[in-house]
């Protein structure tokens, strides 16, 4: 989860034009690991209510960030941020809410703040909410809506978006099911190296879904979500592997060790 972030682009308080400065100096200090320096640069701005700083001395709360971890603290501090707009707040109250860290566990208001930052413009609280629509285990199920907030993160660039929307056309979740647009979507997070995509996509070129058949090319992929950690590829592993010759084996393990290309332009 990306509990640390920078200031947002906005107008720093009239009264004191350096806000931006300081917060992207504790940025930096975080980003080096030097969470002290960072903690002492966010403090001030935090009690003077700033709703990122806040934001940010909560998640170092939560991760142990420069501080010894206290999920109390970190919810009391991501609570201020929340309550005070800022997304990233919400977000990471929400997610503190959903697994039940600091706070009693409900889903209900994680669901309430991930929407409320998804509507603000946050793409991993729009990715979030999307699966928690698509599960429909902690939310009422919302196919139309759960596409819509996949699309959105995935035009952030979140890959795990990417890899949601691929299933839904897959599975004909609200819509007809749609070979080709899943291997589109899967084929964007692949190169953004998501392994449940890189899965799918590799049993779609061993099956010849929505992409020409290519079992050298399906090997490959399974290789790099195997390797990726994916569970999907387990199931297609052995039976891909079981067409190819030796050759075309060592092929696929040649191109599944080449650096991936990278998301197009």
């Amino acid at each position: 989860m990306r509990w640390l972030e920078a200031l947002l682009e906005r107008t720093p308080p009239a009264d004191d034009p350096s806000v931006a400065d300081r917060m992207a100096q504790a940025f930096s200090a975080a980003e080096r690991s030097d969470y002290a320096s960072a903690l002492e640069l966010w403090e001030p701005l935090a009690h003077s209510g700033v709703a990122r700083a806040q934001n940010n001395i909560g998640a170092c709360f939560a991760e142990g960030l420069g501080v010894e971890k206290d999920l109390k603290l970190a919810a009391r501090w991501l609570a201020l941020s929340a309550e005070a707009g800022d997304p990233v707040g919400q977000r990471n109250l929400a997610a503190l809410y959903f697994k039940g860290d600091g706070v009693e566990q409900d889903y209900a208001r994680a669901a309430e703040l991930y929407r409320t930052a998804a509507e603000a413009g946050d793409g991993p609280a729009q990715d979030m909410l999307s699966w928690m629509l698509i599960e429909g285990e902690v939310a009422a199920p919302d196919y139309v809506e759960a596409r819509r907030w996949a699309a959105a993160a995935a035009e952030q660039g979140i890959a795990t978006a990417m890899t949601r929307l691929g299933m839904i056309y897959h599975n004909a979740l609200g819509v007809p099911r749609d070979a080709n647009t899943a291997a589109e979507w899967w084929a964007k997070a692949a190169e953004r190296g998501d392994a449940d995509s890189q899965a799918m996509l590799g049993a779609a070129f061993h099956l010849g879904a929505g992409v020409p058949q290519d079992r050298v090319a399906a090997f490959a992929l399974l290789l790099r979500a195997r390797n990726g950690g994916s569970a999907l590829a387990s199931h297609y592993f052995e039976a891909v592997r079981g067409t190819l010759a030796p050759g075309e084996i060592a092929e696929a393990e040649a191109r599944a060790t080449t650096p991936l290309p990278g998301p197009a332009p």
